[in-house]
């Protein structure tokens, strides 16, 4: 088997990408293993994350994306601790280990431990180099660096275990929106997909609304209308229905609209099934607050004149090769250890 080159990983990421185009044809039945395996990972949520990746690996951002690559010939051990919060989350590192030319040692998440194997399986059937690049672990060992994704508490841990070694960290994030009174029904409908994909289980997902003091709350409760089936899951009604119980035993004030709680709090962590927001005075005042909140937001969607990086409504869950999670360049860490 001859060696990978540069050349033949873009070739073959590039080939995935369109493969992954046709999520039923590609991985067929496998869909529906995976769906049984984890209650969370529903055939649509399955289909919604191969279909992001397969956007993901276009061949436009493919070629813009490794100009910032450097292809190593002396390959080092990269420990991969995955999260499986939502399908296929870990992926995009298992992408940026490849693309340098480096062997990933992978931990699979037990609950993400088919889907992400299925689809490197598929890799190796295009380009076979990719065989030597990949090894499963149960636990890590004789690596060179790490890159371990996990909650607040797991980080504490990763930091002391990893502290020798070159690491990426990271902890819990949340994303927000800020409306500024100015959306369309459209608008608030895109809004939706960000704050229900994958059940809002994803660190892109938002879980924090501002608005501005006196916006009307049934504009956005109508745009998000079209999402309500999401109360036929019977996981994400069990976590609606006891955060509701909760507010209603406690008489805490909260929006209800059958299938989303939205509750004021100053917290950037809602319970699942539950929004909270916080109303501003002046656009000012919201960009001076999560500047001070900066490490725990992975994304800001806003069509609001904000100063800082955000996506449109309805992105989020559709990052770009270069969007890297925590807003920690992957490649450029990878790329200093050659």
């Amino acid at each position: 088997m001859s060696a990978l080159t540069q050349e033949k990983a873009i070739i073959a990421f590039k080939t995935l990408g369109k493969k992954l185009a046709h999520p039923t044809d590609f991985l067929g039945d496998a869909i529906y293993q995976v769906q049984n395996s984890n209650a969370w990972f529903t055939g649509e949520n399955i289909e919604k994350a191969i279909l992001s990746f397969s956007e993901m690996l276009n061949d436009a951002d493919i070629n813009q994306w490794f100009k910032t690559v450097q292809f190593t010939s002396s390959s080092k051990k990269i420990g991969l601790i995955l999260a499986g919060n939502i399908p296929m989350v870990g992926f995009h590192d298992v992408l940026c280990v490849l693309a340098t030319g480096n062997i990933a040692l992978i931990k699979l998440s037990s609950s993400d431990d088919k889907l992400i194997k299925m689809v490197i399986t598929a890799l190796i059937r295009i380009e076979p180099a990719f065989n030597d690049k990949i090894e499963y672990v149960e636990r890590l060992k004789d690596f060179d660096a790490v890159i371990a994704t996990g909650s607040n508490n797991s980080s504490r841990y990763f930091d002391y275990y990893f502290s020798k070694v070159p690491n990426i960290i990271r902890k819990n994030r949340n994303s927000v929106a800020v409306l500024d009174g100015t959306e369309s029904p459209e608008d608030i409908d895109n809004l939706g997909a960000d704050i229900f994909d994958y059940f809002g289980l994803g660190c892109r997902n938002v879980s924090k609304l501002y608005y501005p003091k006196g916006y009307d709350i049934a504009r956005f409760y109508e745009g998000i209308e079209r999402y309500q089936n999401i109360i036929n899951h019977f996981k994400y009604q069990n976590n609606y229905d006891y955060n509701k119980s909760i507010y209603l035993v406690n008489m805490a004030k909260h929006f209800d609209n059958g299938f989303l709680l939205l509750k004021e709090d100053e917290q950037l962590t809602s319970p699942l099934a539950v929004l909270f927001y916080q109303e501003y005075k002046s656009l000012t005042e919201v960009e001076a607050e999560l500047s001070v909140q900066s490490d725990n937001i992975q994304c800001i969607i806003s069509k609001a004149d904000l100063k800082c990086p955000k996506f449109n409504f309805g992105e989020s869950q559709h990052p770009k090769l270069w969007d890297y999670a925590d807003n920690v360049n992957t490649v450029e860490f990878l790329n200093r250890l050659a």
